[in-house]
């Protein structure tokens, strides 16, 4: 193995982890035109706007959530980036490692051991990091939906508590059983709901389909391996039975999000409710 290569790899993701955290947020204000200087500020003028967006009756966002959510959208693209970037790095450190382990025959057992270890954690690193990119791809898909999280259900009070109880009972009738017209505000909230869980349920087929090939080609190098290699066998059948687990649990996700995506309006009254 080049150890420096796996040097500079390990240097780049020290430096993209700090990154992944301070830099969205000077970076998204840059983009934007505007920021926030910390989390209360953004949820104060978050609350502010969602009252006013749903009391003007309008579908179109008003200017101020329009910055909020611009602001939020760039975000999480910065996020998003960067943890792509972690992620490249991650796969590339990964491969590295388990391809000097399985060539280790030389070394000793506490060398061998010590270049497994390491492989599994780079390999467990690289599973968040691939999280992190579906999840901010998803908040920079759908910025309103990932802000409503934001929205102080359990402790809002005056206009905040009216607003959000009104929104309840529209979604509690949504597509409304009166005979009455939807409030166009609605509507575009449960739009943006469903194009939320979208994102996850197209991702989540991508990724399932990808770790269903890992599985299958694991399995197929670790029958054509011989006897003999036994550590390759075993690594193989590892990543065959590790890549198929969690196949089938990304499975699980993309059918739920898919669910929600084809009828968005239960699971957004779940979240006005306090349940979500």
């Amino acid at each position: 193995m080049s150890w420096r290569v796996c040097a500079g790899l390990v240097a780049l993701a020290v430096l993209l982890v700090p990154a992944f955290v301070i830099a969205p947020r000077p970076l998204a204000a840059s983009i934007s035109g505007g920021g926030f200087d910390d989390r209360g500020e953004l949820v104060d003028s978050f609350s502010e706007s969602f009252v006013a967006y749903w009391r003007s009756g309008e579908r179109n966002f008003s200017p101020d959530l329009e910055r909020i959510a611009d602001y939020w959208s760039h975000y999480h693209a910065v996020k998003a980036v960067i943890a792509a970037l972690l992620l490249i790095v991650f796969i590339a450190l990964g491969v590295l490692l388990w391809k000097a382990f399985l060539q280790a025959g030389g070394l000793g057992a506490g060398s061998r051991a010590a270049l497994a270890s390491a492989g599994a954690v780079v390999t467990a690193l690289a599973l968040f990091a691939l999280a992190a990119v579906m999840a901010n791809v998803q908040g920079a898909t759908a910025p309103f939906s990932s802000l409503l999280p934001m929205l102080p259900i359990h402790a809002s009070h005056g206009e905040l508590a009216d607003t959000l109880h009104q929104v309840g009972q529209g979604l509690a009738d949504y597509p409304d059983g009166t005979g009455d017209r939807t409030p166009s505000a609605l509507e575009a909230m449960v739009g943006d709901f469903a194009r939320y869980h979208a994102v996850i349920a197209v991702a989540g087929t991508v990724v399932a389909v990808v770790l269903a090939g890992m599985c299958v080609a694991s399995w197929r190098r670790s029958a054509r391996t011989g006897v003999s290699d036994g550590r390759t066998r075993r690594v193989f059948r590892s990543f065959g039975i590790v890549s198929g687990l969690l196949s089938a649990a990304v499975v699980v996700v993309a059918v739920a999000n898919t669910a929600t995506t084809a009828d968005p309006a239960p699971a957004l009254l779940a979240f006005f409710e306090g349940g979500w």
